[in-house]
């Protein structure tokens, strides 16, 4: 981001949410883009959305190789080459430049942690509780340097359950189990809760609906219906427990599934709940309704 001068290629390694949003970004500016990633875009995220964004992103000219195993990175006198095997075949790929978007790591090799007694993780970070207490007592920690959850409004909320904690008798409890996160690419990606694959890994029996934003009002009115809705559901109690949105403006819908996971609504409450018409936040509606009925054959505002 410090760059003077924009390359003419560049080859983004990494399909995370840092690699897919600066890939956009440097494509809309006129830089030629590849992306390249072992496994999918959005690993974390539903494969659907993974893979609509990875079609929307081809759609403006951004190359996206997905399934490769990096061999070797190496200057050439035009740039950078990208050695890769591709499904068994060698491919290079080149670029005058390369962005590395492969991950994060918590900067606590020079704060001598294990010499006080201070737990570290595999990653880096350290090791808290669900009280954000340490392995050493009286000491606490939050945000980034954790290892986990590294947006900056969790890190706030960490600090307040650390210092909370550090002067009150350890009464508050860190709890992300209604955590958004949001992936500000165009459409944008939001998600908030369990995934489908996440929560069956649990042992959850799930059931889950997927809804098209062509069933939205509110995208057809504004000739843009890229993106889908996923909502993910204890099969057992209805309770909703995850839910992804991709949708221009998407993230200012999320907030909606954060309250309802927050207060345990069933999806048929969610269903039940009025939606002022118009609005993509309505989508959630109707993704609630998509578990037992056909939304596209129902009239304006029904449920």
């Amino acid at each position: 981001l410090e760059l003077k001068i924009l390359p003419g290629s560049l080859i983004v390694i990494g399909g995370g949410y840092i690699g897919c949003e600066l890939a956009q970004m440097f494509s809309r500016a006129g830089v030629e883009v590849t992306v390249v990633c072992r496994s999918r875009l959005l690993p974390g995220a539903e494969p659907e959305i993974g893979e609509a964004l990875t079609g929307y992103l081809r759609d403006e000219g951004i190359s996206v190789r997905r399934g490769l195993s990096y061999k070797e990175i190496r200057r050439t006198g035009k740039g950078i080459a990208l050695e890769a095997d591709d499904g068994g075949e060698q491919t290079v790929i080149e670029a005058e430049q390369v962005l590395i978007t492969t991950g994060r790591r918590p900067n606590t090799d020079r704060l001598g942690l294990k010499e006080a007694g201070v737990a570290l993780l595999a990653n880096g970070g350290i090791k808290v509780d669900d009280r954000m207490r340490t392995t050493r007592m009286g000491v606490y920690a939050a945000g980034d340097v954790t290892g986990r959850d590294m947006f900056v409004y969790m890190a706030a909320y960490g600090a307040k359950v650390a210092a909370a904690n550090a002067v009150n008798g350890d009464a508050m409890r860190y709890d992300n189990r209604a955590m958004p996160w949001v992936v500000f690419t165009d459409p944008q990606v939001a998600g908030v809760g369990l995934s489908e694959a996440a929560a069956r890994k649990r042992g959850i029996e799930v059931k889950t609906s997927v809804l098209a934003l062509e069933n939205v009002p509110r995208a057809l009115a504004a000739r843009d219906t890229r993106g889908l809705i996923k909502l993910v559901a204890d099969a057992n109690s209805n309770k909703l427990i995850g839910a992804q949105i991709m949708a221009p403006e998407g993230a200012e819908s999320i907030q909606t599934a954060v309250l309802a996971i927050k207060c345990e609504m069933t999806v048929g409450e969610l269903g039940q709940t009025i939606f002022p018409y118009l609005t993509t936040v309505e989508g959630l509606k109707l993704a609630a309704l998509t578990f037992d009925k056909d939304v596209s054959k129902l009239s304006c505002c029904a449920g």
